[in-house]
């Protein structure tokens, strides 16, 4: 993806509020940012501006209540392309609440030199803000019942993939690997601790079609495992879309460097979202 393609990708989702505060960051004419919409490739320059992060994160709620939360991530994500670039490690999370030092920042540098990488964390990112739930209707051995889902349960989302039809899987395949790289990059102490009760290691090994024996994951961290099947579920996005997508291409780059993407999305929300108090997401329950 060549920054013209990645400055229209950022303007399917920037708002002219968003237009105007970039525009203003690089000493423009905010009353004119509109016309940034007719020229992505300077969109794109633009975002990439170190200034733009402190305009951004450095000034409190004053800026975050104005623009939306996808600028706020893409803003996130490009900074976290130049620290990892500037440094020689990175911290790895190793437990709740632990981290050790993590030297093998090149190959998170270059998963993040591609645009369209850094476009699907912030989409990514983006997607959480509002979480979809409801309930959908299975047909057990007394009859049809109504059952529960949350796209921040991936035992349950796992489930209804099963009940969808065909059609509709590749969908739900792709959400189930959001929602694993999701918790594991966002809250990985939650992720780690009360994302999984007893049996739903076992349940969600059963709805990705592997048993314990096949993968020694029985008793494996739940992060582990979340990463094992989150690469899994792109996997199966990927094998079962019926058309290539650009985006489910990116969807099997990632599938394949699921622990890049995880560990920068550890760092954007240790570094950066704890700053402003993280108003995007709430604690999963």
């Amino acid at each position: 993806m060549d920054t013209a393609d990645a400055g229209r990708g950022y303007l399917e989702h920037l708002t002219d509020e968003d237009l105007r505060v970039l525009a203003a960051s690089a000493g423009m004419d905010s009353e004119r940012a509109g016309e940034l919409r007719s020229r992505p490739a300077t969109v794109a320059q633009l975002l990439d501006r170190p200034e733009l992060f402190e305009g951004v994160y450095g000034r409190g709620p004053a800026v975050l209540v104005r623009i939306s939360p996808f600028f706020a991530f893409v803003v996130a994500v490009d900074q976290a392309a130049r620290e990892i670039a500037a440094s020689p490690f990175v911290a790895e999370r190793s437990a709740p609440r632990q981290r050790v030092p993590l030297f093998d920042t090149p190959r998170l540098r270059d998963f993040l030199t591609e645009p369209a990488r850094r476009l699907f964390l912030a989409e990514l990112l983006t997607s959480f803000v509002r979480v979809a739930s409801g309930r959908y209707w299975t047909r057990t051995n007394r009859g049809w019942r109504s059952q529960r889902y949350s796209e921040l349960d991936p035992v349950r989302l796992a489930q209804f993939a099963e009940q969808v039809p065909a059609a509709h899987r590749p969908g739900i395949y792709r959400r189930l690997g959001d929602v694993s790289l999701f918790l594991t990059g966002v809250f990985p102490d939650y992720a780690q601790q009360h994302a999984l009760g007893p049996f739903d290691a076992a349940r969600l090994m059963r709805a990705a079609g592997l048993t314990p024996d096949e993968t020694g994951l029985a008793t494996a961290p739940p992060i582990q495992l979340l990463e094992h099947l989150g690469q899994r579920w792109y996997r199966r996005a990927a094998e079962l879309a019926p058309v290539v997508t650009a985006q489910m291409a990116v969807v099997s780059q990632v599938a394949e460097r699921f622990r890049d993407a995880r560990r920068i999305l550890n760092h954007i929300a240790d570094r950066y979202f704890t700053r402003v108090g993280n108003p995007w997401f709430g604690q999963p329950g």
